[in-house]
């Protein structure tokens, strides 16, 4: 596993490992509904060029394959963390969150925060994040419902 820093040339492998991921996740965890309003298709690749340019998340490569990302905003904030289905359940995620932990510390930052999926909200809570609040997002006349959480670095 190797964590490299975004370029605009796998642009287009982010985008479309993120609307993989949004689509692999059982349906009774989010409805078809809900993974349409999240990640709609035809996928609108110039929007996500222009927002990946602006994010510059890491990367995490498996033999140069791209099996996950994830977004570190100066102010803590984690925008983005998404997995490939085909590297779900390797590590993918918690190699990127502490990359991300590691980051932030080198940056001196007082705390990271998320806006974490049902699914994604284990993944946080074991490595310390605490709940704030569930929120119901409204996208395309759609529900859904993430968590506010987040987590006091120490240094």
């Amino acid at each position: 596993m190797t964590i490299i820093e975004y370029s605009s040339n796998r642009a287009r492998e982010v985008t479309d490992l993120f609307f993989m991921s949004v689509h692999a996740i059982d349906s009774s965890i989010y409805s078809e509904e809900q993974k349409i309003a999240w990640a709609p298709s035809p996928i609108d690749y110039l929007f996500w060029e222009k927002r990946l340019e602006l994010k510059r998340p890491y990367l995490l490569l498996i033999n140069n394959q791209l099996a996950g990302f994830i977004e570190l905003e100066s102010d803590g904030h984690i925008d983005c963390a998404y997995v490939s289905p085909t590297f779900q359940r390797k590590g993918v995620a918690t190699r990127l969150l502490k990359h991300v932990i590691n980051e932030a510390k080198n940056q001196k930052l007082e705390r990271l925060y998320v806006e974490a999926s049902i699914v994604a909200k284990p993944l946080f809570e074991r490595f310390g994040f605490v709940l704030d609040k569930e929120n119901r997002i409204i996208r395309n006349e759609t529900v859904l419902n993430n968590y506010s959480m987040h987590m006091k670095l120490k240094h």
